[in-house]
């Protein structure tokens, strides 16, 4: 499971059991810490998930920001809450990559609103598996 963590909405996706491919989830509106971490944690329990890769927004120098310090937070008030491990993971340029891909299918400005999060999650989600699966060529 992968979380687009930002201050309004988070964006939750999840892989398929293989570990192969990225799907968006859901979009949990953040109308307060304690709601997000119990829905968090009712999915992560639900789904049995394995493990859960957080977003974090370094700069482009690969700096820690404001915002990033504030989401590595929140992931460790996501790891006290959940028995799955949880991963930090560089989301550096999710975002964009995300907006992109729906400015090239051609989606409105409504529908990009309601599904930026959980595409977002979906990239970083796959970028993280697929390192994952180098890494493991690598060792072998």
């Amino acid at each position: 499971m992968a979380l687009d963590v930002g201050d309004r909405r988070i964006g939750v996706a999840m892989s398929d059991p293989l570990g192969l491919t990225a799907q968006p989830f859901d979009t949990i509106e953040r109308t307060s810490d304690a709601a997000a971490l119990g829905r968090i944690a009712e999915i992560a329990d639900s789904y049995l998930v394995g493990e859960i890769v957080v977003g974090i927004p370094y700069s482009a120098r690969g700096e820690l920001t404001a915002q990033a310090e504030k989401i590595a937070r929140f992931a460790e008030r996501i790891a006290s809450r959940v028995k799955a491990p949880v991963v930090r993971w560089d989301e550096r340029h999710t975002t964009q990559t995300a907006e992109r891909a729906l400015l090239e299918a051609d989606t409105s400005r409504a529908r990009r609103r309601l599904v930026r999060d959980k595409l977002s999650a979906v990239v970083l989600l796959q970028d993280y598996m697929e390192a994952r699966k180098r890494r493991g060529h690598e060792e072998t």
